[in-house]
């Protein structure tokens, strides 16, 4: 069994979403953890700023999900996430279907976006939750049409944010990365390591939230 280096001295994880990618990070770098997934109402609120949006997201995950499984979770914590991509100050979520993503991909096709995943962990035993919004910025290479047609083709973009995934053949368009892989993923690896630590260590019974 791979060392758990994510958390080694806490409890079990709960996730509460049903990402393969999110689930895939957690197993790279051992996490103890079980698949918690709730459904929530993704839109946003009129207004909402993308870092605001991700967070509000997350936490209402992770909440959701440990009224769900109160009796159940042996003292795990719960950690919530969501993903989005923005550009021109637009959120991009998942897309509708295939017309909706190869939309998407012309539209970050040539230009620089910003992907945005709120993080929040919640201790149920102690009512103690603390959250982050993590920013990573991607610079996307020119996509030709019969480029985009093809790559929705393989049905990869339909569930993902922004309709692209890096750690597949969305690679191909991708030129550079500032900050976080693994936030582009959609789980910000290092954020959610601090932040376990953090609630693992600190006396403050209020909830914290970052953006």
């Amino acid at each position: 069994m791979r060392p758990n280096l994510l958390n080694p001295f806490g409890p079990k994880l709960c996730l509460a979403s049903r990402s393969p990618r999110r689930a895939e990070l957690l197993a790279l770098v051992g996490a103890h953890f079980a698949i918690a997934p709730v459904d929530v109402d993704e839109r946003a609120l009129e207004g909402e700023r993308p870092e605001a949006h991700v967070l509000r997201l997350a936490e209402a995950k992770a909440r959701d999900s440990r009224a769900a499984r109160d009796d159940a979770a042996d003292g795990a914590v719960y950690v919530g996430a969501d993903t989005i991509v923005t550009i021109d100050r637009a959120i991009l979520g998942k897309p509708a279907g295939p017309g909706e993503a190869a939309r998407m991909l012309a539209l970050l096709s040539g230009r620089v976006h910003e992907v945005w995943t709120g993080l929040f962990v919640l201790d149920p035993r102690e009512e103690r939750g603390l959250g982050e919004a993590v920013r990573s910025i991607v610079k996307f290479a020119p996509i030709g049409k019969d480029e985009i047609d093809r790559y929705v083709a393989t049905g990869e973009p339909l569930d993902k944010a922004g309709a692209y995934a890096v750690q597949g053949g969305g690679a191909l368009f991708v030129e550079a990365i500032e900050g976080s892989y693994s936030n582009v993923v959609g789980l910000p690896l290092s954020h959610l390591k601090h932040l376990l630590g953090l609630l693992r260590e600190s006396p403050v019974r209020e909830v914290d939230r970052r953006v």
